[in-house]
């Protein structure tokens, strides 16, 4: 199998298990009348902020298992924007495997510019 049929099946994946999780997470809120202390009324209105910034991931595997549809939810979006993550970071190991040092360098700094956005720069803008 080729490399980038690979980096496809990977992307397809992420796609489908992100569709899967949202839509397993918005079933769950209709079936329950809510989520996470939130009715489907409070969910549903647009002044009231349910996102992701107020669940931790601790908090988010812990819904799972309890079956709360907003945490499979967010799941889902997680894994949606961890997809091209993954891709970039598989480009970066196939540059270093062909040895094309340019394009593996080019690729880390834009894995490493990524990081840096999901990681480092949130808790700089919380302050």
């Amino acid at each position: 199998m080729e490399i980038n049929d690979t980096i496809s099946y990977v992307l397809i994946t992420g796609v489908v298990a992100s569709l899967l999780f949202v839509v397993a997470g918005v079933a769950l809120i209709f079936a329950n009348n809510g989520s996470n202390g939130f009715t489907l009324g409070e969910i549903a209105n647009g002044h009231v902020v349910v996102g992701q910034s107020m669940f931790s991931a601790a908090e988010i595997s812990q819904g799972i298992f309890a079956l709360q549809g907003a945490d499979f939810v967010l799941l889902g979006l997680i894994v949606l924007i961890a997809t091209p993550v993954v891709r970039v970071l598989m480009s970066v190991l196939v540059f270093a495997y062909e040895r094309n040092r340019l394009y593996a360098a080019i690729t880390l700094i834009v894995f490493v510019d990524l990081m840096v956005a999901v990681f480092i720069v949130p808790g700089l803008l919380a302050h």
